[in-house]
C-alpha cells in the first residue's frame, strides 16, 4: 500500500464518520493534530508512515475491521448501495432468508463507501445495550455469510424473533455468550437450538 494511500484511506473514513481527521484524531486519543496533512511529511520531504499503533486506536474507536480500512484506502473505493433495516423489522418474519441475508423489497437501500462485492446489509441500531460502542441510530453492516468468533461484535437472531447486537463471549457447540458493552446488562447464554443465526458485523457508521 502506497503512503498516499493510507492517508487517503484514513480521510476516508473520518468522513464516513462525520469527522474530520483532527476529530478523529481526537476521538482516539491522539494529539488533535496528529493527522494534520503537514504532519505526513518531516521538513526534509520524506514521507511519515501512520504507526501501526495510531491506526489500531482509529479502527478500535469507529469499530471498523482491518479488512474494510484497506477497501478505502484503495483508489476504488467508492462503494455501492446495500439494504438497510431496522431492528424493529429485523425481528419479523419474513425479512431473511436461512442464513440471515434480506429477501423480497421490504427494506431500505443506504449507500456506504469501501464495500466490494460481499454480501453484506446494513441494520440501524436500537436500544442501549450496546453504548458505548454502538448508539440508537448507528448503522452497521452486517456480513451473515461470515461466521462469527469468540471475541467478534454479532448480530444474532433467536428463533423467537429477538435480534441482539453483542460481543461474542465463549462459543461452544452447546451455546454463545452474548456480552453487551453496557456493563448494566448481564451476559446472556443463548442456547445453540435457540438461534436462528449469526453475522459477524464488519464496522459501523456514527
Amino acid at each position: 500500500m502506497k503512503h498516499a494511500d493510507l492517508w487517503n484511506g484514513l480521510d476516508k473514513l473520518a468522513r464516513v464518520h462525520n469527522l474530520t481527521a483532527s476529530g478523529l484524531a481526537k476521538q482516539a486519543g491522539l494529539d488533535a493534530t496528529a493527522f494534520n496533512k503537514s504532519k505526513r511529511f518531516d521538513a526534509a520531504g520524506r514521507p511519515r508512515w501512520l504507526s501501526t499503533e495510531s491506526l489500531a486506536r482509529v479502527l478500535d474507536v469507529t469499530g471498523s475491521s482491518l479488512d474494510f480500512f484497506g477497501t478505502l484506502a484503495t483508489p476504488k473505493a467508492a462503494g455501492r448501495t446495500v439494504p438497510l433495516i431496522g431492528f424493529a423489522k429485523a425481528g419479523h418474519d419474513g425479512y431473511f432468508d436461512d442464513d440471515g441475508f434480506p429477501i423480497g423489497d421490504k427494506w431500505d437501500g443506504v449507500r456506504f463507501p469501501g464495500l466490494g462485492d460481499e454480501a453484506v446489509y446494513a441494520l440501524e441500531v436500537a436500544g442501549d445495550s450496546m453504548i458505548p460502542v454502538f448508539r440508537p441510530g448507528d448503522r452497521i453492516i452486517v456480513a451473515p455469510g461470515v461466521e462469527p468468533v469468540k471475541g467478534d461484535r454479532a448480530v444474532v437472531r433467536l428463533k423467537e424473533g429477538e435480534v441482539l447486537a453483542k460481543e461474542l463471549g465463549r462459543v461452544s457447540t452447546r451455546s454463545v455468550e452474548l456480552v453487551s458493552f453496557n456493563p448494566t446488562y448481564p451476559v446472556r447464554v443463548a442456547p445453540r437450538s435457540e438461534i436462528a443465526w449469526m453475522a459477524r458485523i464488519l464496522w459501523a457508521s456514527q
